[in-house]
């Protein structure tokens, strides 16, 4: 019988007690240790800092409610790592490779082995959008100018969020002047899984992505700059140079993403929707597992809603009503999270 520790473990993970009955005291206490790495990793990334965070320890307080909001509908910014730098860029040594190490017998030398390594540039990048309202407009607003001019900040933050979400993924194919996409630099040799699509502009794809400080992670520029400045009223021209009185405001940041490590990121790419060969499947994403080192698996699956469909489709439901499998919000116990910024009109990897 599981001993009351077991049960415990059982009440805590949703691991069966049975399954530590089955097992010899040896391999219940490694059961028990990888369950322990597992919660201290989804812990860990709970821990981590977000761009919300900065916000509020920047005293940003006019924008860190508006990134609240906007976050909850960009996953990507709410639960990956955060950090700031100084100016707008810095340099961080990459390993690529470790040493060849072997044994050797006595009274025998061995040749000096090292690591491979590349300095890599992490770069921030200008973020300034803005948005104008003729006065008039604004004040003839059925709750007032201020209800007007939340609107526009608050549609200002959220299409900015919506921008840097999908840079992450596109990079230069969704802004050349923005920062470098995770389809730029993953490995596509050794960290893709290919699932089978060619058609196209009809794909769509999804992303295994480890976050920390020394894997992957949002960067803030100039300290973490993130300001909303202050509405003010000003003198603007029409198309025919003839001036009118204005709202405007503006948004301030330097966002940028650094990929540290080429096994912390890797990409399931060519799904189809209608192609029953390039659907989605619990075999897709088990096998973009295996393509991380043992002990470095990913935080999180990106997946747009259409993949998460097929996935659905493709498990078999297991319950004694018959109801329909659930939406996957998990797979292999790394959480399966849904977002807009991934698009279904990729082109299959050339």
């Amino acid at each position: 019988m599981p001993n009351r520790r077991q049960l415990a473990r059982h009440i805590r993970t949703g691991t069966p007690a049975a399954v530590f009955d089955r097992l010899s005291d040896p391999a219940a206490q490694a059961l028990e240790a990888l369950l322990d790495l597992a919660s201290d990793r989804a812990q860990l990334t709970n821990a981590m800092p977000t761009i919300l965070d900065i916000a509020v320890a920047n005293g940003c307080d006019a924008v860190a409610g508006l990134i609240d909001e906007a976050a909850q509908v960009h996953p990507e910014l709410s639960m990956g790592y955060s950090r700031t730098i100084k100016g707008r860029s810095y340099k961080t040594l990459v390993r690529t490779g470790v040493p060849s190490v072997s044994f050797r017998n006595a009274n025998e030398g061995t040749a000096a082995t090292k690591g491979t390594y590349e300095n890599r540039r992490v770069e921030t990048f200008i973020m300034d959008p803005n948005w104008a309202c003729d006065q008039a407009v604004a004040d003839g607003h059925e709750d007032g100018a201020e209800a007007y001019i939340a609107i526009e900040g608050s549609g200002m933050v959220e299409g900015s969020m919506q921008t840097i979400a999908s840079q992450l993924y596109y990079g230069s194919t969704n802004d050349a002047k923005g920062f470098p996409g995770l389809a730029e630099v993953y490995d596509s040799t050794n960290m893709a899984v290919d699932a089978g699509g060619t058609t196209a502009s009809t794909q769509t794809s999804v992303w295994a992505v480890r976050f920390g400080p020394k894997d992957c992670g949002w960067v803030w520029g100039e300290d973490g700059r993130l300001d909303l400045s202050d509405v003010t009223l000003q003198r603007l021209t029409d198309a025919s140079s003839h001036p009118y009185w204005a709202y405007c405001q503006h948004l301030l940041a330097y966002p940028g993403f650094q990929v540290l490590s080429t096994q912390s990121v890797g990409r399931v790419h060519s799904i189809h929707p209608s192609d029953s060969n390039a659907s989605l499947t619990d075999d897709d994403l088990a096998d973009l597992i295996s393509t991380f080192p043992t002990g470095r698996v990913p935080d999180a699956f990106f997946a747009n809603r259409a993949a998460v469909a097929m996935l659905r489709k493709n498990r078999t439901a297991t319950n004694a009503t018959g109801t329909p499998a659930p939406f996957p919000t998990e797979a292999f116990g790394i959480p399966l999270v849904q977002t807009d910024a991934i698009t279904s009109t990729e082109e299959p990897p050339s």
